[in-house]
């Protein structure tokens, strides 16, 4: 048997190049394409992204940061992961995302779970053949209530044969591998609970997916997304091999990206700040710059506290979030995470909007361009409504098993907050009403969000991060809990009245 050191792929890769200037001249990839102005209008303006465009930044290999060395990728480090996302992010949230949906939601599950042949066939596709890869989770019917899917498979001679639809999959009918999820049928033809993943090559005869129809998704034009056609073949090798059950490898899989959202965020906000701070000392009104202007301030400190955010998050998603570690009890932190920096980009584009006018009210401009590119982030991967339920419900269980039921006293033990309680102890001193209604519930997901935000912008910053921004997000950090505390203890129950038009029309109240 050949040591270690005799395998050649391992020996070639002892010469990997530094990831800073992989980083770089990939970066000059990127901005060359984005920079010229007839295809950044292109970019912008029209669906899809040219191809000559895509195989300039492809050329730099890119994906290779989600492939383990052993089949002559990078490592797969989730740093680097991020990284990537985040220099992607800051020229193109769009081009950010595909090379997302690429790593988080195909090369590091295959990594993770697929049998060594199937892993050797597509990272040497990925290496080689510049392939693509996606996730088919979501059905028309069966979105957030993904456990219900409808997708099914059978076994006969050596394959699996999967029927069913998905919709909403990034990269519909650009992808080259596909993860299909389905549910397998027993005797009687019911479906199984548990939930399998398949690797399905659409270029190869009987794995074709059929795009049905292709939507007219509001913004990230560049990715094509529309509703699919299952009826494939795939070998039964192809099976990705959870460790326990499927759907705790489908929980590993989403808790991962979610923690990988970060790096999305971190480059398109730092570009929205940079991009504002510019606007605002070039611009002047009333014989001074924007920048002078208290309620602009007001506007450009909350970017940049969202900034330091998303650099406090990246920095502890890289510590956790690789394929080493099993994520799937970590729902509390990883949606924690999602929710909180999408409702950051969000309001980052929304602020740059507000600051820039009317100008920026363009789809070829970066801000309008960011503000609906950014809008659906706080709905794919579990629309941020849900997951901050999901973030109390988890909370509550927490609580009820420590047998606690003051907030601050629970916080102040728990690993994701001990960090921050004191700083929010004023906040959350009061006991909790295990029995809110639901959009309670929202609003204390929101809270432990942000405190579990605040709990990660210190640990940053004892670990040398910038100190002044630190203070600057914290404080930040501290109204938005004080706020949303104040809505925690509101006790109205607004509700809508169905049969709302009698005796409701302005028009009968007014002289005529």
């Amino acid at each position: 048997m050949s040591s270690f050191n005799d395998n050649p792929v391992v020996n070639v890769l002892k010469e990997v190049t530094p990831f800073s200037t992989f980083l770089e001249t990939l970066k000059s990839k990127i901005q060359e394409v984005f920079n010229d102005r007839e295809t950044h209008d292109r970019l912008s303006l029209q669906r899809d992204i040219p191809a000559s465009s895509l195989r300039e930044i492809m050329s730099g290999n890119p994906l290779s940061v989600g492939i383990p060395r052993e089949f002559g990728g990078r490592g797969g480090f989730m740093h680097e992961n991020i990284a990537l996302l985040s220099m992607a992010s800051y020229e193109s949230l769009p081009l950010s995302l595909t090379l997302g949906i690429n790593t988080a939601l195909f090369l590091q599950p295959v990594a993770k779970y697929a049998p060594t042949e199937v892993k050797e066939s597509v990272f040497k596709r990925f290496l080689e053949e510049k392939s693509m890869g996606g996730l088919m989770i979501t059905e028309p019917g069966f979105g957030s209530d993904a456990l219900n899917m409808q997708t099914s498979y059978t076994a006969a001679e050596g394959n699996y044969h999967i029927k069913g639809k998905k919709h909403w999959a990034g990269l519909s009918g650009m992808a080259d591998f596909w993860l299909l999820t389905a549910r397998g049928k027993n005797k009687n033809g019911d479906l199984q609970r548990d939930i399998d993943f398949f690797v399905c090559d659409a270029q190869e005869p009987g794995q074709e997916i059929v795009v049905e129809e292709y939507f007219n998704n509001l913004g990230l034009y560049m990715i094509p997304y529309g509703r699919n056609h299952i009826d494939v073949k795939v070998p039964a090798t192809h099976r990705l091999q959870p460790q326990t059950t499927g759907i705790k490898m489908m929980l590993d899989l989403l808790h991962r990206s979610r923690m990988t959202f970060p790096g999305l965020g971190m480059g398109f906000i730092k570009r929205m700040l940079d991009e504002a701070i510019s606007h605002c000392k070039e611009r002047f009104v009333g014989g001074k710059s924007l920048f002078e202007y208290d309620q602009v301030q007001h506007r450009l400190s909350k970017l940049q506290a969202a900034f330091t955010i998303s650099s406090a998050m990246c920095a502890n998603s890289s510590k956790k979030a690789g394929i080493e570690n099993n994520l799937t009890a970590h729902g509390l932190e990883a949606n924690s995470v999602k929710s909180v920096i999408t409702d950051l980009m969000h309001d980052a584009a929304q602020s740059l909007l507000q600051l820039i006018g009317a100008k920026a009210y363009q789809l070829n401009h970066i801000a309008g361009r960011g503000t609906v590119d950014s809008r659906p982030f706080q709905i794919f991967e579990g629309s941020n409504d849900i997951l901050y339920a999901q973030i109390s419900e988890s909370l509550l269980k927490l609580m009820k098993r420590s047998k606690e039921n003051n907030l601050f006293r629970f916080f102040k033990d728990f690993d994701l907050t001990k960090r921050a309680s004191e700083y929010i102890k004023d906040l959350v001193n009061f006991n909790l009403n295990f029995e809110m209604p639901q959009r309670k519930m929202v609003e204390m997901g929101k809270i432990t969000g942000r405190i579990i935000s605040l709990n990660q912008v210190l640990n940053i910053t004892d670990q040398g991060f910038r100190r002044d921004i630190a203070e600057n997000s914290i404080h930040v950090l501290q109204q938005e809990i004080s706020k949303l505390v104040a809505a925690l203890s509101d006790k109205s129950q607004t509700k809508v009245v169905e049969e709302y038009e009698e005796n409701s029309s302005w028009l009968n109240f007014v002289p005529r």
